[in-house]
């Protein structure tokens, strides 16, 4: 019986694992990938991740904290597919000279990633009555929401949803499972489960909110007051 608990405590254990910390651990593979496609990705990750380190701390927000964590552990693993592949490629002195470059752009990235991480820091100390002053100024806030199945906004686009225009708020960046879209565009379907990152007001993101939580059909509607 005891022991039988103690497993129970273990899979809970297990079960709570950050998803940031299951990318961390699991084991990294090496997929050939056009080196194009590495350093654009890299580059959407270094566009975003200060946004939400910055957020995060502001805010003091574990969640969108995870969410930078995510996306480290994320370049970590770019970069290592970058370095791999420049060393497979090199066959001459002129090819290694040509992928030095993209290595020093590769490590640019990975070092904004890491202040990105070295910023959510920050949290744990003890910073929170500097905050509201700082923050008061802003017109926007980064908010990061979560689409459930109870939304008619699931499988709909965001150009469909007229979402920008209706609530104020820019979606910036969707987390679908293990993997994220950046930038999306107005054709960009949504769907349940979708992490949504997201630039706006308080206003913009209660009304965004309550839409993506099931509880309004129409994402025109406003909140009572």
């Amino acid at each position: 019986m005891e022991k039988e608990k103690h497993r129970h405590r273990i899979l809970g254990k297990i079960q709570k694992t950050p998803l940031w910390k299951k990318e961390e651990f699991s084991e990294i593979e090496y997929e050939p990938t056009p080196v194009k496609d590495l350093l654009t990705e890299m580059k959407d990750i270094s566009e975003l991740i200060i946004d939400l380190a910055y957020s995060a701390v502001l805010f003091h927000n574990e969640e969108i904290a995870e969410e930078v964590k995510y996306l480290e552990v994320r370049m970590d693993k770019l970069n290592y597919d970058i370095r791999i592949m420049a060393m497979m490629a090199a066959r001459s002195k002129e090819d290694a000279e040509q992928l030095a470059g993209i290595l020093q752009i590769a490590q640019a990235a990975e070092k904004i990633s890491n202040t990105a991480g070295d910023i959510i820091l920050l949290m744990k100390e003890n910073i929170e009555p500097v905050l509201p002053r700082i923050f008061a100024k802003a017109e926007e806030r980064i908010y990061r929401l979560k689409i459930t199945e109870d939304s008619v906004g699931c499988n709909q686009s965001i150009g469909d949803l007229k979402i920008e225009a209706e609530t104020g708020m820019r979606i910036i960046a969707i987390r679908r499972e293990n993997y994220w879209i950046y930038n999306p565009q107005s054709k960009s379907d949504l769907a349940a489960n979708d992490i949504i990152i997201a630039r706006g007001t308080d206003e913009g993101f209660e009304q965004l909110n309550a839409f993506f939580l099931g509880k309004k059909e129409d994402i025109n509607e406003r909140n009572c007051c």
